[in-house]
């Protein structure tokens, strides 16, 4: 058994650095050929820190484990906003951009809503996955016109000017590490989500826990362990747009693309829908928003908050999966 936690170790390691390679080299050979800072925060770096999330999804359905795959997307969506605001939070008072609170919150609880409403007949068809899709689309697009003028370079993506121009100005060579850096993200990313779904199913049967509570608990915090590491970094050097932005951003992106995405391959067909995932889910958006909007901030108590919604769902979550598969 011991063998199955280290190959779990391994996908978490694996996750969490190859999202940053990833995100690295596509940004640098974005800047070297001329898109701007803006579009590459709002376009590589939100597809970027959601990729984890995507492969692991893909694995899971592909495998057979449908319930794996919704069990990530809201689970993740669920440790974003709870687990990672209420750390970023606690560490010190984030201030929140108008924008976010005004724009970014409410697209995600309609995305949210939308989806919840999708899962009615337990199923994410082709066409809603294309329809989700299309609207990560409009949502980029939207957000490039409207964002003029009003996000800076620091913003929209955490590289300083001096990594920026050197970006823009770098050779062959640079060139060619940045390429060796994306090939090797997306293979870390590959077989990272392997290990995680495969390992983490074995582990999770000998605990005599279902495949949704896996997705939930486990491969959520696995696959939002770069959001989690950004949020700490940002939140002691006080940049509050990242930590926001960076959770808020990764939840439409995990609904509307993920998704999207995973059921555009192969239709996306729940076994176990869990109601009250989804509802706390719906719940935890709901509540972080007048928190946002009372202040323009969220405070550290906000903050402790946030983490005791988040371990006390996880931990009774945990305890009813048990009692439900024990009877």
């Amino acid at each position: 058994m011991i063998e199955h936690y280290l190959y779990i170790l391994a996908g978490f390691v694996a996750l969490f650095y190859g999202a940053e390679f990833l995100v690295k080299g596509a940004s640098e050979i974005s800047l070297k050929f001329g898109v701007s800072p803006l579009v590459v925060g709002l376009t590589v770096v939100a597809f970027g820190t959601s990729a984890p999330e995507l492969l692991v999804c893909l694995d899971a359905n592909a495998n057979g484990s449908p319930d794996q795959a919704f069990g990530t997307i809201i689970g993740s969506n669920i440790c974003n906003i709870a687990l990672i605001l209420g750390v970023g939070a606690l560490i010190r008072p984030i201030k929140i951009h108008r924008q976010i609170i005004r724009r970014e919150v409410p697209i995600l609880l309609v995305a949210s809503i939308v989806f919840v409403l999708m899962l009615i007949d337990r199923e994410i068809a082709l066409w809603e996955g294309s329809a989700l899709f299309a609207g990560v689309m409009i949502y980029v697009i939207s957000s490039l016109r409207m964002s003029k003028g009003e996000i800076t370079v620091d913003d929209a993506l955490e590289m300083t000017p001096e990594e920026i121009e050197k970006a823009k100005n770098s050779g062959a060579s640079a060139m060619l590490m940045s390429v060796v850096a994306i090939i090797a993200g997306l293979a870390m990313l590959k077989y990272g989500s392997g290990w995680l779904v495969e390992h983490g199913s074995v582990v999770a049967s000998s605990l005599g826990v279902s495949e949704a509570i896996i997705g939930l608990i486990l491969l959520a915090f696995g696959t939002s362990l770069p959001e989690l590491a950004t949020s700490i970094v940002a939140s002691r050097k006080g940049e509050g747009d990242i930590i926001t932005g960076n959770a808020v951003g990764s939840c439409i992106f995990n609904i509307l693309a993920v998704i999207g995405i995973t059921a555009m391959v192969m239709p996306l067909a729940a076994e176990n829908i869990n109601w009250m995932d989804m509802g706390v889910m719906l719940a935890i958006i709901a509540m972080v928003l007048p928190m946002m909007w009372s202040r323009g901030r969220l405070s550290k108590i906000e903050g402790v908050v946030l983490l005791t919604f988040y371990f006390g769902y996880t931990i009774t979550r945990f305890m009813i999966d048990k009692d439900m598969l024990s009877l």
